[in-house]
């Protein structure tokens, strides 16, 4: 066959068209497909296939797999026993044994009726077993419930027991060593209680003179107690004070600090810092007592060097008292002798650091600034003690329209007339605090109440007793939300034992969970708390809120 053929298309009934077709060779041959004969003519027709190039999908960056589909394959195939069997019996000219064979006689009938009888008959029995199986392990499981609870419930009263007794070790350890305001708070009220009791004592038992010489000998105790703790209380003061002084300079010492993305903490020394912990050094050595004396001539001569890089008056007269110490110990002089020179030297020392143009570091920890100006605003004067001091030195009533008097001479008065202990109240306050800091809700009302404010609602409103279980011990109880929706207030309490309020926390409907006559007197007890902070201008805005909210709850 030639490349290229003409091929004579008709395009119409009279019209006819020559096409010019150019042969392709296949590069392959083309396989056979079968075909047919026509019987009559003879001619042959073979099949023809055409492929032609397939659409090519877009690519969606996906890797796809193929899955092949396996389907059944059905077959037809006639089967045929392999073992052609018969069976022969005795007959005429044949003998055949029966030694082997079995008699099988017809037993008894029984109805469909009787086998299904039975048949329940056997299920009940299996039930029973099964119900006797499950009942055992039932009651184990009860059983093993109960002792475990009853194990818990053990061992939550020995930790209670436990935190009792440590609780009370703890108090008499601080009543024996008292070194905070709160350990002579506890003291004090101890004090009162026992005079209490013995006035009490005396009035009931004597009469007369001796009645009075009684009380007499009362009041000489009671002034040889009180002038025992203040001998403590001076000695306490006196180790507080250094306490605070270490640190105080500890902090201008400390290094910068960040955390990085990575959860590290990443310290810096800085300059600051860095010259913070060389003065804190030398602090601590010359507050140490019986060391040699070369070692304390080594460690005045090094304070001497650093004092005496800026000169002033102050850094002249810690190098004339350094001189003087010196020359004192090379004359022998005894170590007593020289305890108050070496106090002036340190509190002159002290003086040195907390100077900004000495320890730069020290400026931010400074309770009075550089600028006066910036202190003045914050100033008041105490009407009792006669001192100009900071706002935060004045203990001021959610209630109270003026400053009134500082937080020494509250307690001072306390130690001199009531002598109560507000460490219960304080303990109760910053549970509070906690508990609805860990809302994250934004509660305000918390941090606005006081500590006289929150034992006049204890004292007052809630008697010192557990609204449910009319438990009395301060230190067993808690405040929390009557309705945990909405932040605490005076008008959204309840004072329950922390078993109580950690069960009461956890209800969602209070009106199902109480009775009426119960919740009628929490409302109570409400509105008088309302009532009395109603008087405060900075709850005003929240007893509005109140309120409108229970207006709106009403309406619904």
């Amino acid at each position: 066959m030639p490349d290229v053929i003409t091929v004579r298309v008709q395009t119409g009934l009279d019209s006819f068209q020559e096409v010019v077709v150019k042969i392709e060779r296949p590069t392959y041959d083309k396989p056979f497909l079968g075909g047919f004969r026509n019987m009559s003519t003879g001619v042959e027709f073979h099949n023809a296939g055409s492929q032609t190039k397939p659409k090519k999908r877009p690519d969606k960056g996906i890797q796809l797999f193929c899955k092949e589909t396996q389907t059944v394959v059905e077959k037809n195939k006639r089967q045929q026993t392999r073992n052609t069997t018969s069976t022969q019996m005795t007959q005429i000219g044949l003998f055949v044994s029966n030694m082997t064979d079995k008699l099988i006689t017809p037993g008894k009938y029984f109805t469909a009726e009787e086998y299904h009888k039975r048949r329940l008959e056997a299920v009940i029995v299996l039930q029973k077993y099964f119900r006797r199986w499950h009942a055992i392990n039932l009651v184990q499981n009860l059983k093993e419930q109960k002792r475990l609870r009853l194990a818990r419930e053990a061992q939550e009263e020995l930790q209670k027991k436990r935190e009792k007794e440590e609780k009370l070790r703890r108090e008499y350890e601080k009543k024996l060593n008292p070194k905070t305001k709160e350990d002579f708070e506890l003291l004090f009220h101890d004090l009162e209680l026992w005079m209490q009791e013995e006035t009490e004592r005396i009035n009931r038992t004597l009469t007369g003179a001796k009645r009075k010489a009684a009380l007499c000998a009362l009041l000489e105790e009671e002034t040889q107690l009180i002038a025992c703790i203040g001998m403590h209380k001076i000695g306490a003061n006196l180790e507080n004070q250094q306490k605070a002084i270490l640190h105080f300079l500890h902090k201008c010492a400390q290094p910068r600090m960040w955390k990085a993305f990575d959860g590290k903490i990443t310290e810096m020394d800085t300059q600051n810092s860095l010259r913070g912990k060389e003065l804190l050094e030398i602090y601590r050595s010359i507050n140490t007592k019986d060391i040699p004396k070369d070692e304390r001539a080594s460690v005045l001569l090094t304070l001497k060097c650093t004092v005496k890089e800026h000169e002033c008056k102050l850094t002249q007269e810690i190098v004339a008292l350094i001189d003087r110490e010196i020359d004192l110990m090379s004359r022998e002089v005894k170590e007593c002798n020289l305890e108050g020179l070496r106090k002036r030297i340190c509190t002159l020392f002290l003086q040195y650091i907390k100077i900004p143009e000495f320890n730069p570091g020290v400026a931010e920890f400074l309770k009075v600034p550089p600028d006066p100006l910036k202190f003045y605003k914050n100033v008041y004067f105490c009407h009792s003690c006669e001192k100009y001091l900071a706002s935060t030195e004045f203990l001021i009533p959610a209630n109270s329209r003026t400053v009134g008097r500082c937080r020494s001479c509250y307690q001072l008065d306390n130690e001199a007339r009531q002598r109560e202990a507000y460490l219960k109240y304080r303990l109760i306050l910053e549970d509070l605090r906690k508990s609805e800091v860990d809302y994250q809700d934004d509660s305000k009302i918390v941090f606005l109440v006081q500590l006289p404010d929150l034992q006049y609602l204890i004292e007052n409103i809630w008697n010192c007793k557990s609204a449910l279980s009319a438990h009395s011990d301060l230190y067993d109880l808690v405040m929390v939300r009557w309705d945990k929706q909405h932040e605490w207030s005076p008008w959204n309490t309840i004072l329950l034992t922390k078993e109580e309020a950690d069960a009461h926390l956890k209800l969602s409907n209070l009106q199902k969970t109480y009775e009426a006559p119960f919740i009628y007197k929490i409302q109570q007890k409400h509105i008088r708390g309302k009532n009395y902070f109603a008087q405060i201008p900075a709850m005003s805005s929240f007893l509005h809120r109140s309120n409108n909210q229970a207006n709106a709850n009403s309406y619904k």
